[in-house]
This record gives structure tokens, sequence and C-alpha cells, in this order.
């Protein structure tokens, strides 16, 4: 659980499908001109790499659909049997119970709001801030990523601000060097500021300002946008705008820009919480 009184965090969904139910852009409209009728089943496909370059694949959600339907779906059909009797093979036990229903996910997270953030779990060690954004909740996240499920400005500027990033890069795992977010050590043990809400309101200004900056580039990936070589200069102030204002939010606590000394104020609000359990 957050040490903060903060949304939960979760992973997205887990198939459990040996990729039948997973789709490149160029083998879903192959699967569709065969069967017309499965084109309104496939959602789109976020997992890190998915979500950080722009190329979603492609997912047959099937779980809402009746008998009638599939049985009416040859196609689909072919799928869903190929991933019964893969899971059926499985040397898990709990993989095994799950070939019963092969056109539910293992693991199925999908929000009930219109939107949700996502946050990739491995991002580069050479971006300052790991992209974090809104998505449609008609569209799919993987176990890749985490989702907060009830999104807001004010989540999203704290999360994606330099403190919250400072704290990530000094307790975070890594793959290789990249870096690799959890739930349980980066996101659950965060002390979130204890916020005004003239300084609430000013958090949620420069939050929407990141997306205002990013949406003047709807052609450029992630990637592409938080390269620290090539990060576009109005992109780079708003971020910045919004460093600030979590900074004040903290009570100016240490030096802006001065991530050690972040990092160690944090671990001094840290330590007063875990006191408190």
């Amino acid at each position: 659980k957050p040490i903060c009184e903060v949304p939960e965090i979760g992973i997205g969904n887990m198939p459990i499908d040996d990729g039948n139910y997973l789709f490149t852009k160029e083998e879903m409209d192959d699967f569709v001109l065969k069967e017309p009728e499965s084109e309104k089943f496939f959602h789109k496909w976020y997992g890190s790499a998915e979500f950080i370059n722009k190329t979603p694949r492609y997912c047959l959600f099937l779980a809402a659909l009746s008998p009638r339907e599939l049985r009416n779906l040859p196609l689909v059909m072919e799928r869903v049997n190929a991933v019964r009797t893969f899971r059926a093979n499985s040397s898990r036990s709990s993989t095994v119970k799950l070939s019963e229903y092969p056109t539910m996910f293992q693991t199925t997270n999908i929000p009930k709001d219109d939107h949700y953030l996502l946050i990739p779990k491995v991002s580069s060690e050479n971006r300052r801030y790991i992209p974090i954004g809104f998505m449609e909740s008609i569209d799919l996240a993987s176990d890749l990523v985490f989702i907060l499920p009830v999104p807001s400005l004010l989540s999203f500027g704290i999360i994606t601000s330099n403190a919250h990033m400072a704290w990530m890069r000094t307790v975070a795992g890594r793959l290789k060097s990249d870096y690799r977010y959890s739930k349980d050590i980066v996101y659950n043990n965060f002390i979130w500021p204890d916020c005004t809400p003239e300084q609430k309101a000013k958090m949620e200004r420069t939050a929407q300002g990141i997306l205002d900056a990013r949406a003047k580039y709807p052609n450029d990936s992630y990637a592409d946008l938080y390269d620290d070589t090539v990060m576009p200069h109005d992109l780079r102030r708003a971020h910045q705008d919004n460093d600030r204002a979590v900074w004040e939010a903290y009570g100016r606590a240490w030096p802006i820009g001065d991530e050690s000394a972040c990092v160690a104020h944090l671990m001094k609000l840290y330590q007063t919480e875990v006191c408190k359990i």
C-alpha cells in the first residue's frame, strides 16, 4: 500500500495467450480483411516500448462476447482454441485452470474511468523524465506498464516532477542500465507533498502545461521528445515550471535542481512517516 493517502497503481493486463491475441498493425489488417466482423474487438495495446515509441500493437479482447458471437467468427475461434490448448499444456496448475476460460486474461485491469495514467516499467537512463501519459480506457495496457486508474492533473504533475524522478533514480532497480520503475519500492514509498489549495491549483496548471507542450508535436514519439539532446525548448520549460511548482509544495526544502539534497529531504520525510506506522 502507498505510505501516503494517494491512488494505488497496478500492472496492466496479462493475457497468457502465447501471442494468439496480440497483433502488429499489419497482422491485424490482414486478419480483419479475412474476417471483417472481428474488427470491433481489436484494441490498441501498449507496453513500455509501444507507449514510448507511439507504436501500439493490437489485442483481441473477447471477454464480453457471447458464445453465439464467438462461434460466428471462425478465425477468432481458432485463436481461442489455440489459447485453450496452450494453457492446458502448461506446467503451472493455475494456468491449466485458466484454460477453462480461454477468452479471459489471467490478469485484467481496465479502469472504469474514461482515462488512466500509464507509467512505463522500463525507461532509458538517458532521459531526465520518464515519459508518463494519460490514456483512454479503450486502449489496453500490458503488464509491462503500471496504470493509475483514477488519474488527475495533480497526480500527473507530481509523479512526472523532478522530485519524483530523483527519488526514482535513487531507489529504483535497473534492467541492464535502464530505470526499472516499481510499485512497491518507488511509488508506494514516495512521500507526496502536503499541498495547500493554491499549490494544488498551481501544480495542476503546470501539469497541463506539459500536456499542452507535448500536443504541439503530435508526430513525435516520447522517445523523440524526451531525448535530452533534442527535447523541445517549450517542453523542457514546461517541465521546469512543473518542477518548481512541486518544489514549492515541499516548502522549498532543498536548492532547486539539487537532486542529492532533494532525495535527502525525501528520505527524512520517509523515515518520519515510517516511524508513525
